[in-house]
């Protein structure tokens, strides 16, 4: 493994340097704000993270250790591939990343160019635990308030992606749970959607019965 490249900045382009090592030049993958702080003809420190493929090596560079560890944690996550990862930190600090994680804020990923309400909930989802602030206990608990945070993403995704505007399905999943503060609770996302569909249902007939009254 590849930990960090030092050597003179040979290049620096829109999203890659190159660092020369020793008349070897070695092409690295960065944020902007990690290349910016890049000089040619200066010595530069990358700290990497190498991503082996069937095709492909390709190099991954940060400008501190925290980077790149929140950049390998990010990748375990489904679907969050190099290229996303990478731009998350194009948006958002390391500790920034860390704070959304561990309360659960998906709102904060969704800034992120290409990650919608959806994966921005199995973000916070899947690093639950992972990625906690620094000074904060590993395993300790988020904000009660997160619980929330953690499964609505997901059923707006769910109900948007059956045709209702985000609008609908966030006022619809509030006015389904207000009488089964348990579910939200519980957070399970399939018993969620269910109930929202079925308060949906009922809503329809009794808006249809009030529509037979009137006429």
């Amino acid at each position: 493994m590849i930990s960090f490249l030092r050597g003179t900045v040979a290049h620096v382009g829109l999203s890659s340097a190159v660092i020369d090592l020793n008349g070897a030049g070695m092409s690295v993958n960065a944020t902007p704000q990690t290349l910016g702080r890049l000089r040619v003809g200066e010595e530069g420190k990358l700290f990497t993270s190498l991503i082996v493929r069937e095709d492909s090596l390709t190099l991954f560079g940060f400008g501190s250790d925290d980077e790149r560890e929140v950049f390998d944690v990010l990748l375990s996550v489904s679907g969050v591939g190099p290229r996303l990862a990478l731009a998350v930190l194009a948006v958002h600090e390391p500790e920034a990343i860390r704070v959304a994680a561990h309360s659960g804020d998906g709102k904060a990923f969704t800034k992120v160019p290409g990650i919608g309400p959806k994966v921005a909930g199995r973000i916070v989802l899947e690093l639950a635990g992972k990625l906690v602030p620094h000074g904060t206990a590993a395993g300790a608990a988020a904000p009660a308030a997160s619980a929330e945070a953690l499964w609505k993403p997901q059923v707006v995704a769910a109900m948007t992606s059956l045709g209702w505007s985000e609008k609908d399905a966030t006022s619809s999943i509030d006015k389904s749970l207000a009488d089964s503060p348990e579910l939200a609770e519980n957070g399970n996302v399939a018993e969620i959607l269910r109930a929202t569909l079925r308060w949906l249902g009922q809503d329809g007939a009794r808006a249809g019965n009030r529509v037979g009254a009137r006429g």
